[in-house]
């Protein structure tokens, strides 16, 4: 069976967890969540790149992106594609992880789902707004879609960002602030998410393990999910028995939501 534990990299000690989750704040005025709150933000988290409709068939290869020198980021492209604009999944890494770490994960899991894969890596040990505000990793994430967005064809309602644990907390944010980008986020295990200014109606792909010491359940996925569903965002999500991992079947489901018509 394929397995995807370990994926988050390294992990925080306890005393890092307890700074993280005293420091959350509401949104939103849905009283205390897993969420960091608008004083963490320096840059609106904003991105600029879009799709290009077309029907032209992909032409990009898999591979390193290019664009960094010590912390790049890796794109994926399946063996085999359907005819027409791809799916394609923007994947973040847990802390102290990297693009390709979660990308040799998930491959298999994308490869059986057809979707197209852009795994950067964060600036820092983490994503930037989850310890300071929208900068560097944002910016960097803006030029890597960018680079994808000309070299092939991706269907524009089937673009999304997600990411596990560290990384999962940033695709939810990301999304919140870019729903006009991705009408799909998928998050495996997120902590909180970042408040600020809302665009589109995204659609949501959450899974959490009721074991997990990492990012407890109670104080964040089942906070989070109804925080988003009482703001009237769809959200679909899986708990299950274990830690802080994604299981195999998690996995390939999530792949599946975001290739699916």
């Amino acid at each position: 069976m394929r397995s995807t534990s370990g994926a988050a990299g390294r992990r925080p000690n306890r005393r890092e967890f307890a700074g993280l989750i005293g420091g959350l704040l509401a949104s939103f005025g849905l009283g205390a969540a897993c969420q960091a709150g608008q004083s963490q933000r320096q840059g609106n988290g904003r991105l600029k790149a879009r799709p290009r409709r077309r029907d032209a068939p992909p032409r990009a290869s898999s591979g390193p992106l290019g664009l960094g020198a010590d912390r790049d980021g890796v794109l994926h492209v399946p063996p085999r594609l359907p005819e027409g604009p791809a799916p394609l999944l923007v994947l973040l890494h847990g802390a102290g992880g990297s693009g390709a770490g979660i990308l040799r994960r998930l491959q298999s899991f994308a490869d059986d789902a057809g979707v197209v894969v852009l795994a950067p890596d964060s600036r820092g040990g983490t994503w930037d707004a989850i310890r300071q505000g929208f900068g560097p990793d944002v910016a960097f994430i803006d030029r890597a879609l960018a680079r994808v967005f000309e070299t092939m064809a991706v269907d524009p309602a089937r673009v999304a960002v997600g990411g596990f644990s560290d990384g999962a907390t940033y695709a939810i944010s990301l999304g919140l602030l870019n729903g006009d980008l991705f009408p799909r986020v998928l998050a495996w295990s997120p902590g909180f998410f970042v408040s600020g200014a809302v665009q589109g109606t995204p659609r949501f792909f959450i899974s959490h393990g009721t074991g997990d010491e990492i990012l407890p359940i109670d104080r964040c996925s089942r906070v989070i999910v109804p925080a988003l569903q009482k703001r009237g965002y769809d959200v679909a999500f899986r708990p299950f028995d274990g830690g802080h991992t994604i299981p195999p079947d998690i996995a390939l489901e999530g792949m599946e939501w975001v290739a699916g018509q």
